[in-house]
């Protein structure tokens, strides 16, 4: 007998990497150049320069031992001292090395951090915001906890603090917050914030117990205007982890290399601490990857040159809704939310694939109707897509 939780899993792909899967088979079918796949967030913009002059750096001056060998189960703690200081110098905060674990990107720190929060058959709830990252679901549910899910505008997809009151109650243990939010490309400004915090601080007070915030960072640094401000949670609600990757900020999403931040203020924060140490020492997770940990501790508070990021969204955009799609403006990330041009998302995204346009219907991230543009590609691949884009839509009567 097998874990048939597991196994279904295994056999259903998540949509995003299913779709990714198929636009690999049909580019050696037909030729890379005449796919225009969308589905995967996977950078295009390269490393800055000094990432890899440092790999080559510690390569030829450090021993084997020190780069490829284990460090503490929590990370190296230089890199962890490093990692606070800059957190300290950009958000006025007083983080120290043991406020920080090491993990193999952020899936694992939200995994993590779930794991050491949820107990099983407990009745438990986790909460997210929609549109939300499909993984929350499966997190949630495999730490054994339900996964509740909370609309926003359906307009805007800001959060609504009347609906978020619908689904808290006593048995809220942590709320997935995600800003600049994936898929949509919403920032949750500081007022909305602000609302949020004074409304959980009521609740936990009301529950008489602690309500987190899991704030996952995958997307701060990437906002493209100066005025947009992404507010650093920890600074509005002390019952906050912040799990954060290096996958978008210095474009190494393959080398799985993160952190979860767990502040001192948090509600019984030792023995969360604690309690997540242990989730990664059942989980298996020995120690993040030595090498990279070492890599972005010479390299902390660089980001890769987003400026790519911007003029594609700008093309897209501007493009898209020219052609009569309607699209959620994105003030971060590389996503582009646009609503389908008919009911069913999944039969939209089918009808695009006949013209090599592979987008990601939104159902799973809880938002029916919607596609995922994902344009962290080369603006080549956009200028090449947008005729395919045009043809989607005149067949809708648009355009």
């Amino acid at each position: 007998m097998l874990n048939t939780k597991m196994q279904e899993l295994g056999e259903n792909r998540s949509v995003i990497r299913d779709l990714f899967e198929y636009g690999k088979k049909r580019k050696a079918e037909i030729g890379e150049d005449k796919v225009f796949d969308f589905s995967l967030g996977n950078p295009c913009v390269p490393a800055p320069d000094p990432v890899n002059e440092t790999i080559y750096d510690l390569l030829d001056s450090q021993d084997d031992v020190y780069l490829h060998g284990y460090t503490s189960a929590q990370g190296d703690l230089l890199t962890r001292r490093t990692i606070a200081a800059d957190l300290n110098r950009r958000f006025g905060t007083s983080f120290q090395a043991d406020n920080l674990y090491m993990t193999c990107g952020a899936a694992a720190s939200l995994k993590l951090s779930l794991t050491a929060l949820i107990v099983p058959d407990a009745g438990d709830e986790v909460l997210a915001f929609a549109p939300f990252f499909p993984e929350y679901r499966v997190f949630a549910e495999t730490a054994g906890a339900a996964f509740r899910i909370v609309p926003t505008d359906p307009e805007t997809f800001q959060i609504r603090i009347p609906e978020l009151e619908k689904a808290v109650g006593r048995n809220t243990k942590a709320i997935l917050i995600n800003s600049p939010n994936n898929p949509s490309g919403v920032v949750y400004p500081e007022a909305v914030i602000r609302d949020l915090s004074a409304f959980l601080a009521e609740k936990e007070k009301e529950y008489g117990h602690p309500i987190y915030l899991i704030a996952d960072e995958p997307y701060r640094e990437l906002v493209y205007h100066s005025g947009t401000v992404v507010p650093y949670l920890p600074n509005y609600y002390p019952d906050t982890l912040v799990c954060y990757s290096y996958s978008k900020s210095l474009s190494l999403p393959g080398e799985r290399i993160g952190y979860i931040l767990v502040p001192d203020e948090a509600a019984d924060s030792k023995a969360l601490y604690a309690a997540i140490c242990g989730a990664g020492r059942a989980l298996g997770y020995v120690c993040a990857p030595s090498l990279m940990q070492h890599v972005i501790a010479a390299c902390d508070g660089m980001v890769s040159d987003l400026e790519a990021y911007r003029v594609n969204r700008d093309l897209l955009y501007q493009s898209l809704v020219s052609f009569g799609y309607t699209c959620v403006h994105p003030d971060g990330a590389f996503y582009l939310f646009v609503k389908a041009m008919e009911p069913d998302a999944s039969a939209f995204c089918e009808r695009a694939k006949k013209h090599e346009l592979l987008l990601v219907p939104a159902d799973s991230f809880g938002a029916p109707g919607y596609v995922r543009i994902a344009y962290c590609v080369t603006e080549e691949q956009i200028r090449n897509s947008l005729p395919a884009f045009r043809a989607l839509a005149e067949e809708y009567g648009k355009g």
